[in-house]
């Protein structure tokens, strides 16, 4: 093989292995759970990563550093999403850490279980804030530094948003209107900024989880959801064709069927 083609192989490798080199994301809530392996899986597909945190300060340091260890640059910024000031704050801070905002990940949200009837004003307000509105006030601080480089939003919904829990209707109604939302974000965007929404089902972390055993049953697919397996759905919208806007992705074994 030639030295030309040699070094066209190893630029294609690099990028089926590193889609995301050069890029820049910013993922809300992604100092544990979910949104740490949200911005793991980022860095490794090569993209410089931020992530926001509210109350967990020791284990977005941490999270900074396994990012750390794939190469990029990586960064922590405390934010409450639930307020404007703090965002815009969060959003100016990992835009000047990484040089640009590529992707946004609208990861941070609440979940809280409670009987329909016993569900108060308070606790209703608490969830559209962080599920929300929440997702609402970071992309629209996050706006023009997306359209000036053509990039993408991935909100995390929920398949909670796309079927009724009789006891976490506002979790569930606050999931639905961010479906909305992405709908409409998507649309009123185009064609600088692609918008999509995963909307995972029953996901656990880890190993051993007793009393989920139920809904693994339930799933056609006979287990329960992993965070790896969301991860895949964020990677794929935010590596696969710009084009693909305004969609809604399931990731449930097929529990929701």
């Amino acid at each position: 093989m030639s030295t030309e083609k040699n070094i066209e192989s190893g630029l294609h490798r690099g990028q089926m292995t590193r889609p995301l080199e050069g890029k820049r994301a910013l993922v809300t809530g992604g100092a544990k759970r979910i949104g740490r392996t949200l911005a793991l899986a980022l860095a490794e597909a090569g993209a410089d990563v931020a992530v926001t945190y509210r109350g967990s300060e020791n284990e977005a340091q941490e999270t900074v550093l396994a990012l750390r260890a794939f190469g990029g640059t990586a960064l922590a910024v405390s934010c409450d999403v639930r307020e404007e000031s703090s965002v815009q704050a969060a959003v100016a801070a990992a835009v000047e850490g990484l040089g640009g905002l590529d992707l946004l990940v609208n990861n941070a949200g609440a979940f809280e279980t409670v009987p329909l009837e016993r569900i108060s004003v308070a606790e209703w307000d608490a969830m559209f804030e962080v599920n929300t509105r929440g997702p609402f006030l970071v992309a629209k601080a996050a706006h023009a530094h997306l359209k000036a480089a053509r990039g993408r939003i991935v909100n995390i919904g929920s398949l909670g948003g796309l079927h009724p829990w009789a006891t976490h209707a506002h979790y569930c109604t606050s999931k639905a209107a961010l479906h909305m939302l992405s709908h409409t974000m998507a649309k009123a965007w185009a064609p600088e900024i692609s918008v999509n929404c995963v909307a995972p089902g029953m996901i656990v972390m880890g190993e051993g989880n007793p009393g989920y055993e139920p809904f693994a049953l339930k799933t056609p697919m006979q287990r329960n959801g992993r965070a790896e397996d969301v991860a895949a759905a964020v990677l794929f919208f935010a590596t696969g064709p710009h084009f693909i806007t305004g969609q809604l992705l399931a990731v449930d074994g097929g529990l929701g069927l």
